[in-house]
């Protein structure tokens, strides 16, 4: 992988970052990057450590979850304001990211973390696969 291709990569990573709402989909990705939809992939997924799809997911959820936290959106306007367009799959997706349903972390208190700095509380809130958490190995201390 050359360096101009790690920058485009770069690029179409902060598109998703900033527009996380609209509907991206890997062929307009891969042609902001100048790369076709399979070569966008296997590279993004190479430079990152996981697909354009699962990244955008994940960042659609960590700004699903706040939301969630306000508590002034239902679930439903919450999953259009994010990006996804159909209910069952982020609930789907949420649930599996998260470990509960949208609607369950939405009626739970949240005011354990009112204190923790944003940039803290977004590393330590930041949504992970839950069977990926579970097939890996034990860390060491």
């Amino acid at each position: 992988m050359t360096l101009e291709d790690l920058v485009r990569l770069r690029r179409a990573r902060d598109r998703m970052d900033r527009e996380y709402a609209e509907p991206l989909d890997v062929p307009a990705l891969a042609r902001g990057a100048l790369m076709s939809p399979g070569h966008f992939s296997r590279s993004f997924r190479a430079a990152f450590g996981e697909t354009p799809y699962t990244y955008l997911m994940t960042r659609r959820i960590e700004r699903a979850k706040a939301l969630l936290r306000r508590g002034d959106l239902s679930v439903t306007e919450v999953c259009f304001a994010v990006g996804c367009t159909s209910l069952g799959s982020f609930s789907s997706r949420f649930t599996e990211l998260v470990g509960e349903s949208p609607s369950a972390y939405r009626a739970r208190g949240h005011d354990e973390g009112a204190n923790i700095p944003a940039c803290i509380a977004k590393a330590y809130t930041r949504p992970v696969r839950i069977r990926e958490v579970k097939s890996a190995p034990p860390r060491l201390a």
